[in-house]
């Protein structure tokens, strides 16, 4: 079974489920009043790549990722353009699940909003009033974080020490009694949109909706909760204290990503390479798969670095991926024909040792080019295993949902111009032109192409 780091404990620890062969997971989604970030997507695929990793070892997975789609920037982004807070949610909603698509994200079994949970929201609300864990001001219901015990558990501070540095990350109210106290329910401010609750008009609090969706469509005792370490204070550590405050059984599992720099540097908009999603994918029609490759290149845990250079050779190794499945396209079996049962057995045992210990994707990659060199090497000298090898390598990419395509020639500039000079080659050999055939061959090698000829055709890679 996979280990997992675990936020609470300290440690990485085995997966303990609630019920054997399911697991359940919630993935704190985004809040939709603007374009996706790298850092979006960097979160998002961690979790798409835990679900179809688990799934990939035969496990039934539930996950549930939600969408913000009421809060103070999509409030002041729909007065700013003077349309509604519901325009702007939907407008970006679809903005993110296309981008994430794009990624080739898996969308969640549920996607709860906000909105559609408020009732259960300000239900679970009154539930923690009733536990005389809150008190009502004249700006909402707050959470009085001194009678929850363990409620900095999750990162690891004494109280003390967290209202010291909390800074900017808390609420600033002098009605609350305690700096680290926070906001259950929002009391309503004119020209906002609020919902009917027993203690007056208002909003959800961010924090309560994430409880209440988890817990309504999960369950008490979910195997695993998920999101970015930057929401570990005060998001999670909040949204436990709601838990732990009426008595219910929160996760099993807390599991957090690290974020991202780009070219060397933390992504920032006041640093001016604060880059979104469409923007990336606009800059190459493979950067899609590209980015995935480099997300898997750096453990879920460590900050992840991009730069063009990067990218590049991501995309070189994407294609190095579909020229494989090229070669062996032309195979008595090729490598969509043969089943889980059929591959080498030793690549797949590193392949889920890597996996198993913490999501080792970097070693899980390495595990999928060594075994690509195999199967080349298979190939040129025509062994019998290369069919295996070729399986084996689409395989594995699969389970970490890095699409393999035959028929792909790849986006570089030039790739059409290689086309017509395969072509051209095919056509002077089949007229006997030997000379011109050798010709074209010699220019195909000096721009680093390799042509194979294969009683199918010939077919070309990136040497």
């Amino acid at each position: 079974m996979i280990s997992l780091y675990d936020t609470l404990t300290g440690e990485v620890r085995p997966l303990t489920l609630r019920e054997e062969g399911r697991v359940a997971l919630y993935a704190c989604g985004p809040t939709v009043y603007d374009h996706p970030h790298l850092g979006h997507a960097r979160s998002a695929l961690t979790y798409d790549v835990l679900r179809r990793y688990l799934e990939w070892r035969g496990l039934d997975v539930r996950h549930v990722a939600n969408i913000t789609d009421i809060d103070d920037n999509i409030i002041n982004r729909a007065r700013d353009e003077g349309s509604t807070e519901s325009e702007v949610a939907v407008e970006w909603e679809a903005v993110y699940i296309d981008a994430m698509a794009a990624l080739n994200v898996l969308d969640p079994h549920d996607r709860p909003r906000a909105t559609e949970w408020v009732t259960e929201m300000v239900d679970f609300v009154a539930r923690i009033m009733d536990a005389g864990v809150a008190y009502t001001t004249p700006t909402g219901v707050y959470l009085r974080v001194r009678d929850v015990p363990g409620y900095s558990d999750l990162v690891h501070r004494d109280l003390d020490d967290l209202r010291a540095s909390a800074g900017a990350r808390v609420e600033v109210d002098e009605a609350k009694e305690d700096p680290l106290d926070f906001a259950l329910w929002k009391a309503a401010k004119p020209d906002e949109p609020s919902w009917p609750s027993p203690w007056g008009p208002g909003r959800p609090g961010w924090h309560i909706e994430c409880v209440a969706m988890s817990l309504g469509i999960l369950g008490d005792d979910f195997d695993i909760h998920g999101g970015g370490n930057d929401l570990v204070f005060p998001h999670h550590t909040n949204e436990r204290a709601e838990a732990l405050a009426v008595g219910r059984s929160f996760a099993r599992h807390w599991v957090h990503n690290a974020m991202l720099n780009i070219e060397g540097t933390k992504m920032s908009k006041s640093l001016g390479n604060y880059r979104t999603v469409v923007e990336m994918l606009d800059e190459h029609p493979d950067n899609g798969r590209a980015f995935r490759l480099l997300v898997l290149q750096t453990h879920y845990r460590k900050t992840m670095e991009v730069n063009a250079d990067l990218m590049a050779s991501a995309r070189a190794a994407c294609q190095r991926l579909d020229a494989l499945a090229r070669r062996a396209s032309v195979l008595n079996r090729p490598p969509e024909s043969l089943g889980p049962r059929d591959l080498d057995e030793s690549a797949v045992d590193a392949f889920n040792t890597a996996m198993d210990d913490d999501l080792g994707t970097p070693q899980a990659v390495a595990v999928i080019f060594e075994t690509l060199r195999r199967a080349n090497a298979a190939l040129d000298r025509g062994a019998d295993d290369a069919e295996v090898l070729a399986a084996t390598v689409t395989n594995l990419a699969g389970a970490l949902g890095v699409a393999v395509d035959a028929a792909r020639r790849g986006a570089d500039a030039g790739d059409a111009a290689i086309d017509d000079m395969v072509a051209r080659r095919q056509a002077a050999r089949e007229a006997r032109d030997w000379a011109t055939a050798d010709a074209l061959r010699d220019e195909l090698s000096a721009l680093g192409v390799v042509v194979e000829d294969t009683p199918a055709g010939p077919i070309w890679r990136r040497a």
